[in-house]
């Protein structure tokens, strides 16, 4: 039994809660572990496709394992994979030393675009009935709306078929997106989530923000390489990704201050970095608090899952001191706590 006592993110107060099972109580038991400290209610990150070590390889299990051991040992208790390599194992989200997941299956694309030996690709009019299937089967229907700068994006009448057929069988629409026009026309859909974003109009923010439509801007990835983006040689194409990746920060700080919800995530390997994609956030001008909540509580509440009350699952990250005045803490937890276990 596992009992954690300490000031509780978001709000700071003091909480005092049991594991009971995979719930949190405040019914005292006794010989519970005490772990004491700053508390976050489990980091989640919301863009991350384990289980293969390049675009293109088949979903491997013992990859994926050890990928999601990593995102454990950062104090990741959730993930959100918006598009897979393959149908993951039946102990993906479930074992006790992995996170909770949610998953989209493979991604969906147009002729031509995306990855080879990755996703599904698939014409306009097939489209909304594969994207239904795989909602009705997994939760989630991951859309490439837009793949280079020149590439042909997907119609708005077509997307918003798919959202239509996602949502009749209760399931969600992410919809990658790089190119201003692609973004547009995730917007204007109304999907339920839009990935990267890079090069989306400022303007669409506050219809996202209406309609409920969250972004999830893997800024750490997108921004990492702009050095080497910026040595090289002037070309369309590098000029479209230095645009766009420049703008990529005060894009995500512009739609906090428009109300839209912002996740937290990391895209790519190495797994396990969700604080590179908090300090990236941060150092974009997102307060702390915001950061943390894009990897945390705000996360949690999209996925429907709680923080640290009773009644919800007993995910912990803890803390020695306040992550928001020293962020490098999110490197050394105290402790992770995972439906009630201490796994860290």
């Amino acid at each position: 039994m596992i009992r954690v006592r300490g000031y509780a993110l978001p709000s700071g107060e003091v909480v005092d809660l049991y594991a009971d099972g995979d719930r949190w109580t405040t019914d005292p038991a006794p010989n519970a572990e005490l772990v004491e400290g700053w508390l976050l209610p489990g980091l989640v990150d919301s863009h991350t496709h384990p289980g293969a070590e390049n675009p293109g390889d088949p979903l491997d299990e013992a990859v994926l394992r050890e990928d999601l051991h990593r995102h454990v040992d950062a104090g990741v208790t959730a993930i959100r994979a918006p598009g897979l390599a393959g149908d993951p194992p039946s102990w993906f989200g479930q074992d006790p030393d992995v996170p909770r997941a949610w998953h989209a299956g493979p991604w969906l694309a147009q002729h031509g675009q995306f990855f080879d030996g990755w996703g599904r690709r698939v014409s306009h009019a097939e489209m909304p009935a594969v994207a239904g299937a795989q909602a009705a089967r997994t939760g989630w229907a991951k859309v490439i709306t837009d793949w280079g700068p020149d590439d042909e994006v997907v119609p708005v009448a077509v997307l918003r078929t798919v959202v239509d057929a996602v949502h009749a069988v209760g399931g969600r629409v992410a919809a990658h997106t790089q190119q201003a026009a692609g973004g547009l026309a995730a917007v204007a859909a109304g999907v339920d989530s839009i990935e990267h974003g890079m090069c989306l109009d400022p303007a669409a923010l506050h219809t996202m923000a209406a309609q409920g439509s969250v972004l999830t801007p893997t800024l750490s990835i997108i921004t990492s390489g702009l050095d080497r983006v910026r040595a090289a040689e002037p070309s369309p194409r590098r000029d479209w990704y230095l645009n766009g990746a420049e703008a990529h920060g005060p894009l995500t700080c512009a739609a906090v201050e428009a109300g839209v919800t912002v996740l937290a995530g990391t895209d790519s390997r190495p797994h396990g970095r969700i604080s590179d994609e908090i300090f990236a956030l941060v150092h974009a001008g997102l307060r702390p608090h915001d950061a943390l909540a894009a990897a945390s509580w705000s996360a949690r509440s999209f996925l429907g899952l709680g923080g640290l009350t009773p009644g919800s699952p007993a995910d912990a990250v803890v803390y020695p001191a306040d992550p928001r005045t020293d962020l490098s803490l999110l490197d050394k937890p105290t402790a992770v706590i995972l439906r009630g276990l201490r796994v860290r």
